[in-house]
């Protein structure tokens, strides 16, 4: 198994190790609510999507909703594990003012999955393995609004009782760059799954970050034997939501715990909230241990029992995952590991590729739609659905350039034309006259006129073949940019005498 690579951070009194694990609440895509037929959606008026049950009045009984449940097995088998056939639904009891019941509906020592793992490919290629301990079903909270008036607090109860997933890692991770990757990892499989949209602006997937530090060497000790007695007292970072700010709440967190080891203090467990605009993590309140949410089962849901060839029906129905289509693209179009990696990262994009590159040059395809298309949609603002250039229209413009029509410069100018609407790639070549020029007896007289003005770099050419370069440039300039450069290369080198 590919391990995490340590990061040590250098102190007064000598090098640390930053050792983290994440908790990510992940919202069920779904269009009902976990225990009740509640509508789930972003951007509905305040408590209008709020049931009985949502609101815990008396008498009301949760109603466990199948699907949801569905599409969290549906990311344990994405996850790579397993399953466990019953379960058992507990109460989580807290009481807060946008918690209506005065406990949260959870699961605790029966999650409905157990152990597996995400592979984490690091920005050089290399990779490495977080371990998941568990994911378990829980109903999110309400919303307390503290900026509606000066003298009140607002309470917005629209997800209340919305489903969410929590994934829970092992401590597996050694820097803010590979806790980013991983939760960017972890997102693409949710959204490939169709199990959770990925929104983190919405809120629909965010982060708990459990920062903890250690001296040099104390990591591998618990790795070797599984007691957390090692590593440090470790303080969890509640609801990040973006990769920026998980980043940079882990390196303010692990500063201040080694600056106060350092200074003879000591660390206290504790929830820490990240604020953005100081760029530091301050004190929410005391962690709390599993006793201080006095845990028991719901005495309202039966036990969770699932059918065997249900979960086995429901393995058989998952997509194409990013690692398996990564590994495909590679095998079946020769693109390299980075190609691959960056077309997977949108299932969308991905599919857009595999459309326009059918009996075109993949990697040249690859080019097109990674770099130029994927700039452009991002600077409108756009999803690659949305794209005005469809994969046929990328396949045309590669047909063109791959038959030596347009050279890849002309290119450009075609597809900034396709941009705005100006036609077809074909289309645009015939109206603009963009073709290029193969005809040697149109460039013959060009060339020859190039070498009798230019007799010092015609010799200069002799002694170093590379120069002639300067003569290609020259004859790109007097045609237009529309020359073929492959036959101007090999004019220039028959009439220069190059080999």
């Amino acid at each position: 198994m590919s391990e995490a690579k340590s990061k040590l951070i250098k102190g007064r009194t000598g090098d640390w190790e930053i050792v983290l694990g994440l908790e990510v609440h992940a919202q069920v895509a779904s269009n009902a609510k976990l225990f009740s037929g509640a509508a789930v959606g972003f951007g509905a008026g305040p408590n209008a999507q709020v049931s009985l049950v949502d609101a815990a009045m008396p008498g009301m009984l949760p109603v466990l909703n199948r699907y949801c449940v569905e599409q969290a097995v549906k990311t344990g088998l994405g996850l790579k594990a397993q399953i466990n056939l019953k379960s058992h639904f507990d109460r989580k009891n807290y009481f807060y003012p946008d918690l209506p019941q005065g406990y949260q509906i959870s699961q605790f020592k029966d999650p409905v999955v157990g152990e597996g793992e995400v592979i984490v490919e690091r920005d050089d290629g290399t990779t490495f393995t977080v371990r998941i301990e568990r994911l378990h079903l829980e109903q999110d909270a309400g919303k307390s609004l503290h900026d509606q008036d000066p003298n009140a607090t607002y309470i917005d109860l629209n997800r209340s009782g919305t489903a969410l997933m929590e994934i829970v890692s092992m401590p597996d991770m050694r820097s803010s760059d590979e806790a980013a990757a991983y939760v960017k990892k972890l997102r693409t499989i949710l959204v490939y799954l169709g199990t959770c949209d990925g929104d983190m602006e919405k809120g629909n997937l965010r982060a708990d970050v459990n920062v903890s530090v250690c001296r040099v060497g104390a990591y591998d000790k618990f790795r070797a034997t599984g007691d957390f007695s090692h590593l440090g007292t470790r303080c969890e970072i509640k609801n990040v939501n973006s990769y920026r700010y998980i980043q940079q709440a882990i390196e303010y967190e692990a500063r201040r715990q080694i600056e106060i080891i350092e200074d003879g203090g000591v660390i206290d467990q504790e929830t820490r909230l990240f604020d953005p605009t100081r760029n530091e993590t301050r004190s929410m309140r005391s962690k709390e241990d599993a006793h201080d949410y006095r845990y028991f089962p719901d005495p309202d849901l039966l036990p969770l029992v699932l059918d065997p060839a249900w979960v086995k029906a429901i393995e058989e129905s998952l997509p194409e995952l990013p690692d398996a289509k990564k590994a495909r693209l590679q095998s079946q179009y020769g693109l390299s590991a980075y190609d691959a990696g960056v077309l997977i990262t949108e299932q969308a994009r991905a599919a857009f590729y595999e459309e326009a590159v059918k009996g075109r040059d993949a990697k040249l395809t690859a080019n097109w739609v990674t770099n130029d298309l994927a700039a452009r949609l991002t600077a409108a603002g756009l999803d690659i659905t949305d794209s005005p250039i469809k994969p046929e229209a990328i396949a045309e413009l590669v047909a063109l350039i791959e038959e030596g029509v347009i050279s890849s410069k002309i290119a450009k100018d075609v597809f900034e034309r396709m941009w705005a609407g100006e036609g077809r790639a074909g289309e645009i070549v015939d109206k603009a006259g963009l073709k290029q020029v193969s005809d040697t007896g149109a460039l013959d007289a060009i060339i020859d006129k190039l070498i009798a003005a230019n007799p010092g770099q015609a010799a200069q050419v002799k002694e170093k073949p590379q120069a002639i370069g300067w003569f290609v440039g020259q004859v790109m300039k007097e045609t237009g940019g529309k020359a073929n450069p492959g036959v101007i290369n090999g004019m220039l080198k028959a009439k220069l005498g190059v080999e």
